[in-house]
């Protein structure tokens, strides 16, 4: 029965990567909104009501009012996609995470299809995409992340099979399919010149192929031009200035950067960590070991979260720098598979996938506002070939099954990934809570009830019906109730001669492993830690509600 069921799985590929990717997250489907989730759902909600004007409305985002061309750094196409999956399915957090099953469904199958072209094990390829980390967690949001990257692999299937063939029509369809992807994400945009070194040395000249990226070009300056025709504002030219003013708020130099990247990768893409005994030998492990180590060094010295006088809460430096080795290996590992694979055969293909992966690092280093998981999720598909090449000729040449060392590696990033993704739902779930406990308690009294904080705490608070609070024109008054979310962003804290602390309300999310504590020095959405997830004693959610005693002063800055 086993094996039956073994030769119709291995019989139908499409329908196997389906199950698995339901069965990978399905369970987190009733996920609650959290961290960038509100800003696609608001612009959702304006794009229902006004088509042809998504951006034209203001949003309290950064700490006050401001128009959500200011708050946004996003095209609106992820948007468009969840306008439209709501009109059909509703607004619930079942009905739209159960509409992002596609773009990652279709992420996995193109996956599978541009494998099929690479190696000879394209199932292996598309399951490794599945089971790296990055991949489940940003699946489980409303973001704008697996859409663009759905774009971007089914745009770089058809320009593979269209250089093949000759095929002009499949190459102006990935031509829109590179102008869909870059308005999803800017990111996007990426696409032209790595298909173009792909497409140069393949064919040695230029041909008229060039002609379909005309495609793409011509989209970004139509959105260029529209954008500051609508709202004075040209989107792409001020997101990259906002990149730019945004790294230096953060004030991460350029060399910590890249040996967060470093980390970051590892541990988004942490199958190629699990894979690295059957991938190299004990020289190249013990390489990576070394170079891993004075990377994590590094960073230990030059990061304040692991700085002495600074200790992490949830975890001791020593554990989340053991942590952060770990990790380090498994970046090191990723940077090799592509680097020997283009070493090794030198040709299109090995030049694209090592141009994909290298770009992707190297845009997350040095050229994002912050290292986080997102900016590392592009890799992924790459990865996941280049595992699939390297198993193929160290481990599975001239076999017609996986190895029970394989199997084990591939499953135990499977239980990892699905364990992070939990983790990340039990987040989005207590944040949820929290929100729900503080207006239950304070919400519906004759006192005014404001809230401070972003993220999935500010879309259920406002749900609920709690005002925002504009810290530039605050409207506070002696009586009035503050809820002030403990761990968030753009924080205020007031003094304690405006205000006093009436209750601290307390929801544990995740105990033991999360993607966002900078007690135990977790980061996956933005830096507040070397690692994307990490393990350790993770604090609950704690909500601090102050009553007001003077008429709007001047809160202080946390």
């Amino acid at each position: 029965m086993l094996n039956r069921i073994r030769r119709w799985l291995a019989a139908h590929p499409y329908a196997t990567l389906t199950l698995l990717v339901v069965a990978m997250l399905g369970p987190f489907l009733a996920k609650p909104f959290n961290i960038d989730d509100p800003l696609f759902l608001w612009e959702a909600h304006q794009i229902q009501a006004h088509p042809g004007d998504p951006f034209g409305f203001d949003v309290n985002w950064y700490s006050s009012i401001t128009p959500m061309t200011v708050a946004t750094e996003n095209p609106p196409v992820a948007s468009y996609f969840i306008a439209v999956a709501a009109a059909v399915l509703g607004w619930s957090e079942l009905a739209l995470h159960f509409a992002f099953l596609l773009p990652a469904l279709a992420v996995v199958l193109g996956t599978y299809r541009l494998a099929r072209r690479f190696c000879e094990w394209p199932l292996l390829a598309a399951g490794a995409t599945l089971c790296m980390p990055v991949f489940p967690v940003s699946s489980s949001t409303v973001m704008c992340d697996v859409l663009m990257l759905a774009f971007w692999v089914w745009a770089v299937v058809f320009w593979v099979e269209g250089m093949e063939r000759e095929n002009f029509r499949q190459l102006s369809f990935a031509g829109l399919l590179i102008a869909l992807s870059t308005l999803t994400k800017y990111y996007g945009v990426c696409l032209l010149p790595l298909l173009v070194a792909y497409s140069l040395a393949d064919k040695r000249r230029f041909g008229r192929w060039i002609a379909c990226l005309l495609i793409p070009l011509a989209a970004i300056c139509a959105y260029q031009w529209l954008t500051r025709a609508l709202y004075g504002r040209a989107m792409i030219t001020e997101t990259v200035g906002f990149t730019s003013f945004a790294k230096g708020i953060v004030g991460v130099s350029y060399f910590t950067s890249s040996l967060l990247a470093l980390t970051y990768t590892g541990g988004c893409v942490a199958v190629a960590a699990f894979f690295t005994p059957l991938l190299w030998r004990s020289r190249s492990l013990m390489f990576f070991s070394g170079c891993a180590i004075l990377a994590a060094a590094a960073i230990c010295l030059q990061n304040g979260l692991l700085r002495p006088g600074i200790p992490l809460v949830g975890a001791s430096r020593i554990f989340a720098e053991t942590q952060t080795v770990f990790w380090a290996v498994g970046g090191v590992a990723v940077l090799a598979l592509a680097v020997a694979d283009v070493w090794k055969r030198r040709d299109a293909k090995s030049a694209l996938l090592f141009l994909w992966v290298f770009g992707t690092f190297t845009f997350a280093a040095f050229f994002n506002w912050t290292v986080n998981g997102r900016s590392i999720l592009p890799l992924v598909p790459a990865v996941g070939i280049l595992l699939a090449r390297r198993l193929g000729e160290k481990v599975l040449a001239g076999r017609t099954a996986w190895t029970p060392g394989v199997a084990v590696c591939l499953a135990a990033s499977a239980a990892l990934s699905f364990l992070i993704t939990r983790s990340d739902y039990l987040l989005a779930v207590a944040v949820r809570q929290s929100a729900r406990e503080t207006f239950a308690k304070y919400g519906h009294g004759r006192a005014a009830f404001w809230y401070e904080g972003h993220w999935g705490f500010q879309y259920y608070m406002d749900l609920f019906g709690a005002a925002a609070l504009d810290m530039q024109h605050p409207a506070l008054k002696v009586g009035d109730h503050l809820a002030v979310p403990l761990h968030n962003c753009f924080i205020f804290e007031p003094k304690s001669e405006a205000a006093e602390v009436a209750e601290v309300i307390t929801v544990q999310g995740p105990k033991w492993l999360t993607t966002w504590s900078a007690d135990v020095g977790a980061g996956f959405y933005s830096f507040p830690g070397p690692m994307p997830f990490a393990f350790g004693h993770v604090p609950a959610e704690n909500v601090a509600v102050y009553v007001w005693k003077t008429n709007s002063p001047p809160p202080a800055k946390n």
